[in-house]
């Protein structure tokens, strides 16, 4: 216990001194990120925001979202680089110097300049340092300075050896291992006066200039100088004294008035003009290593660290940063300033911090500490009737002396509520794990007298309306409305979906601009105190929409700061209008499930994260106007194995615009890849995009950094990209045009040769139809009597169809004599069965009469049907018709064969209609043998022999 306390009291001296107790956020980059070498000497930007690193494998370059290596022609080290304002990048490397341009692609090539170099000079080494002053660029390597200016050379040899080249405000500095410093003038190197030298074996790192027209000089290991009117101090602060331990690698100023440490040991120091510590950054604060080599300050006031092993990016201007009292991982749930200390409740304890006015408190240095006997997890913090109130899992706690001492420890509490404006207030109700608590205030402290009867649901969520009453909700069980009413007894009302909340779940109370509100998961809703019931709130719901909103925080200046999911955002005006401004640095770093924001002032608004707290100057978060560029970074063929059409770095000033890049028809999946180099807020950048010719509408805004088309026809194209950040500032349009040829058979040499062939075509085509005209004069002649000819055939056939069209109406009347024919003969066979039957029942009949007379009579009518005088005219009309249809058949018969009797001429007929033999018997009123004995009669008088069948010859005759 005492080796804890004793380390605990020392802590901040082992950790150098008292560090800010914000920090901004720092970005790594690892060597399996940028996939280059370990060591990064120098840092660079150009004018369109892409940083350079002199790597160990190359020059590397970034562009905020593309890392690209372009190695130099012997695969050495690179050393140093310098950027110059014809867009050239100068490096140095091993026994290699020259610069890398654009071509006319907007590709990076290097360009050496050792070949300038006399051959007895180019033993150069590592080359360290180079700078550009008035068009010349110097090149420092350990025994030379080679200038470089106009395609031409000169060198200058050291006394004994250069350690230092540099410059600051025009002037060119040098230092000499021996000589001490020199500067350059009118092309000589001058050794530079100094009233107090530099003290022997000094290696000089930096020449910064201040405000003031004095100049900081770092040195690598005898400490910092201020250099004024050639009088040479050094800085001799508690501060300055231990970093000059640690090797002053490099250095850099922010705004001219803070100065940038790099070391070899212990990171990054920023100090003050008086070589205060400002503050610290070092592996405990986030960087990847100790050992810096290179430092420098971006457009944006990024602080970029080239490093033994990667590079780190510290947002140094960034509006937020983060606060973490624990020196472990605690995550942050509650906050609060009381008494000029910043309270700070995390899942392990509190801590506490003295604070002061400061515009940001972030930048308040000084370190946490636990307040005594407050392990463990801090719910709540709440400052009333001058007091620090704590809920904490084990119950409620007030702070006094740096201590907390119990309340209540009966149960876990959420947060204490006043009940009422006034100071003091006498009450305050205090939510916890089973219900509320009520406590009064007298005689300058907290008394717990009781819960509140018949309300047992964990209280974590509580408001207190206009009109007193206490409002709870709970995430699972609905809203709570507990009122008292006159007996002081305590009504508890719950409101769920049938009371217009959309659902019993997800929902949270708070109270807002004096309204209650409850955040569901379809928006924001209101209490309507006239309809005693919730609904959708229209202000809120405009802005917001439905989506699921989980918190609700309203700041000093108004503005209400709400958390959907896990991301942060707030309702702000501008120009008069509401206007949502998200922070997406915050997405998923925030405490989901016990969000938290403390709103202290325009530049100090507390907000819970997983890891400690994140403090946003929303002032200068809001009006950050950065100048937002947009680059085209690649432009290439996809599945091609000579792809690139634009390497993404601009054309130098010297060169001409490239021209306009024309496509073969095959190259028509084209990829774009694009950028923008504002380090730090990627997360707030999204890009749109449009290709002019093929879509002329702008896409929909998405983070997405490369576009394809596939397929594209032939023709003109212009692919143009922007990019806004989260407040809604848009970059300017970059665009890039390119053409797309058409296929051979539609090129030009195609067409002239098309015009050519149908002008050919056009004459055999003239000659074919003077041909075809003659022929057609031959061929219609011969028509003509075809057609004469033909109509002669058509008259005949018409006279033919004529014949054929009567001989075909003759046989419909033949067929319908048939027809009726056929009816009379099957009519005469019927009457011919009914008499015959009627005889037999007659003659049946008189075998059973036995009276005489009866039989008599009978027998008369059998008479009667025998006579056959009737069936004779029937004969005479059947014999009439049979001869119209048949041709005149019986007369041609009876003509040819005189002898042969009516019933033979009868019999014919009916053999001639197809007859059967019973039905002809019973036409003739014979029986069957009878029919049979007249048809071999019949045969024998006409004469045929037994091979020919009756019925053929009886059909043939007379035909």
């Amino acid at each position: 216990m005492i080796k804890k306390l004793i380390f605990s009291l020392f802590l901040p001296i082992l950790t150098f001194s008292q560090n800010t107790i914000g920090l901004p956020n720092i970005n790594n980059f690892s060597k399996s990120t940028y996939k280059a070498g370990l060591q990064n000497w120098e840092v660079k930007q150009d004018n369109n925001g892409i940083i350079y690193f002199a790597n160990n494998e190359g020059l590397l370059s970034f562009d905020g979202k593309f890392w690209t290596l372009f190695p130099l022609p012997n695969k050495t080290i690179v050393r140093s680089l310098k950027i110059s304002n014809d867009h050239k990048i100068y490096v140095g490397g091993q026994d290699e110097m020259g610069f890398f341009s654009s071509n006319e692609q907007g590709k990076l090539v290097f360009h050496s300049i050792i070949n300038l170099i006399p051959q007895k000079d180019r033993s150069l080494g590592d080359v360290w340092d180079i700078e550009i002053l008035n068009d010349a660029v110097y090149f420092r390597t350990l025994n030379k300075i080679v200038k470089y200016a106009k395609q031409s050379v000169i060198v200058y040899n050291a006394p004994k050896e250069w350690i230092y080249l540099g410059q600051s405000e025009n002037v060119l500095y040098a230092q000499d291992r021996n000589n001490g410093l020199y500067i350059f003038e009118k092309d000589i190197w001058k050794p530079f006066l100094l009233k107090n030298k530099l003290p022997e074996k000094v290696e000089i790192t930096s020449i910064l200039s201040l405000t003031n027209s004095s100049k900081i000089i770092t040195t690598l290991k005898d400490g910092i100088f201020n250099l004024n009117a050639n009088n040479l101090v050094k800085l001799n602060t508690a501060e300055t004294q231990k970093i000059e331990k640690y090797r002053i690698y490099d250095a850099t100023l922010i705004d001219k008035k803070l100065i940038v440490i790099a070391t070899s040991y212990e990171g990054v120091f920023i100090l003050n003009e008086e070589g205060n510590l400002v503050q610290h950054f070092s592996k405990t604060e986030g960087i990847q290593n100790n050992n810096v080599l290179s430092i420098y300050l971006d457009h944006q006031k990024n602080l970029w660290l080239g490093l033994d092993n990667g590079i780190d990016c510290i947002e140094y201007n960034s509006a937020i940063k983060h606060i973490n009292p624990s020196l472990q991982d605690a995550s942050g749930y509650t906050a609060l300033i009381h008494n000029n200390n910043f309270y700070a409740g995390t899942s392990s304890g509190l801590f506490s911090v003295p604070i002061d006015k400061q515009t940001d408190i972030s930048f308040k240095k000084g370190n946490f500490s636990l307040v005594n006997r407050s392990k463990g997890q801090i719910w709540s913090l709440a400052e009333i009737n001058g007091k620090l109130l704590v809920g904490q899992h084990e119950g409620a706690f007030i702070v006094d002396n740096n201590e907390t001492k119990p309340l209540s420890t009966s149960e876990g509490y959420w947060n204490f509520i006043p009940t009422s404006s006034i100071f003091p207030t006498p009450q305050i109700i205090a939510g916890n794990y089973f219900g509320l608590k009520i406590f009064n205030y007298s005689n300058n402290q907290f008394t717990p007298i009781s819960s509140i009867p018949n309300f047992n649901e964990s209280s974590r969520f509580v408001a207190i309306d206009k009109f007193g009453n206490i409002w709870v909700s709970h995430p699972y069980h609905g809203v709570f409305q507990i009122t008292k009413n006159n007996q002081s007894n305590y009504n508890i009302k719950q409101f769920s979906k049938k009371n217009g909340l959309p659902s019993i779940n997800n929902n949270h109370i708070y109270k807002i601009q004096n309204e209650i509100l409850v955040t569901t998961e379809n928006g924001v809703y209101v209490f309507n105190y006239k309809k005693n019931t919730f609904e959708s709130s229209v202000f809120y719901n405009t802005i917001l929409g439905t989506q699921s909103i989980r918190y609700l925080k309203e700041d000093t200046e108004g503005n209400i700061w709400f958390i959907h999911e896990k991301n942060v955002g707030v309702i702000t005006e501008i120009n008069t209008k509401p206007t949502i401004i998200y922070l997406p640095e915050l997405n998923n770093r925030i405490l989901s499930g016990f969000e938290f924001i403390y709103p202290i002032n325009k530049n100090n608004i507390i907000i819970g994260g997983e890891n400690g707290f994140f403090n946003v100057d929303f002032e200068k978060y809001n009006s950050n106007k950065p100048n937002i560029k947009v680059q085209l970074r690649k432009v290439y063929i996809k599945d091609k194995n000579d792809s690139l059409l634009y390497g993404g770095y601009e054309i130098d000033s010297s060169q001409k615009k490239y021209s306009l890049p024309t496509l073969s028809k095959n190259w028509n999946n084209i990829l774009f890849e694009f950028s923008s180099s504002l380090f730090g807020q990627q997360v707030n950048l999204e890009y749109s995009y449009r290709l002019k010719g093929y879509i002329n509408n702008w896409s929909d805004w998405s983070n997405k950094t490369e576009k394809e088309f596939d397929n594209l026809q032939s023709g003109t194209y212009s692919f143009e990209i922007k990019v806004r950040n989260n407040v809604g500032i848009e970059s300017e349009i970059t665009s890039y045009t390119f053409k797309i040829l058409p296929p051979w058979y539609k090129s030009t040499i195609a067409y002239i040769f098309y015009f050519l062939l149908f002008n050919v075509a056009i004459y055999f085509f003239i000659e074919k139809q003077r041909n075809i005209f003659e022929m057609q004069e031959l061929k219609y002649e011969k028509e003509q009597q075809a057609l004469e000819d033909k109509h002669h055939l058509e008259i005949t056939e018409a006279e033919n169809e004529l014949v054929s069209l009567r001989n075909e109406k003759l046989q419909a009347e033949i067929d319908f004599k048939n027809s009726e024919l056929a009816n009379n003969a099957m009519h005469l066979l019927k009457k011919g069965e009914l008499l015959t039957k009627m005889k037999n029942e007659l003659s049946n009949t008189i075998k059973s009469v036995g009276n005489e007379r009866a039989v008599t009579e009978l027998k008369k009518m059998i008479k009667v049907l025998n006579e056959d005088e009737k069936m004779d005219e029937d004969w005479e009309h059947f014999a009439q018709h049979f001869d119209k249809v048949h041709s005149d058949f019986l007369i041609s018969l009876k003509e040819k064969y005189p002898n042969i009797t009516p019933s033979e001429l009868k019999l014919s007929a009916y053999l001639r209609m197809n007859l059967s033999t019973k039905e002809i018997a019973q036409l003739m009123n014979i029986s069957v043998r009878g029919v049979e004995i007249s048809r071999y009669r019949l045969r024998k008088k006409l004469g045929i022999n037994t091979e020919v069948n009756l019925f053929d010859f009886l059909i043939n005759f007379n035909k």
